[in-house]
């Protein structure tokens, strides 16, 4: 295995973990799909420059499209999220709903 490779999963371990303790400590439910949902394509892509290291022409381009399929619809991913949570919230206002405009 290429140096890079192994120095890339592990950072993008490392990211990983971050977040899930991010997942674990955060009380707003807000907060914990804000930390999950920019931590995932950030180590996706850490892994996958690590990952293209080996893995060729063929599969370096497999790669990008990977993650560019997952940070083109991970936001709406997220968004939708967001909305599902703010919605059935227990603590919803109906009165002030910031996100009807």
């Amino acid at each position: 295995m290429n140096p890079l490779a192994t120095v890339a999963a592990l950072l993008g371990a490392l990211v990983v973990l971050v977040a899930a303790v991010g997942l674990m400590r955060f009380d707003s439910p807000y907060a914990r799909v804000h930390a999950a949902g920019k931590a995932s394509p950030v180590a996706f892509v850490i892994v996958a420059v690590g990952a293209a290291a080996d893995v060729g022409w063929s599969g370096a381009l497999r790669l990008v499209l990977a993650a560019a399929a997952l940070i083109l619809t991970l936001p709406v991913a997220v968004h939708l999220l967001f909305r599902a949570v703010h919605a059935s919230s227990p603590e919803y206002d109906p009165e002030v709903d910031e996100l009807s405009r």
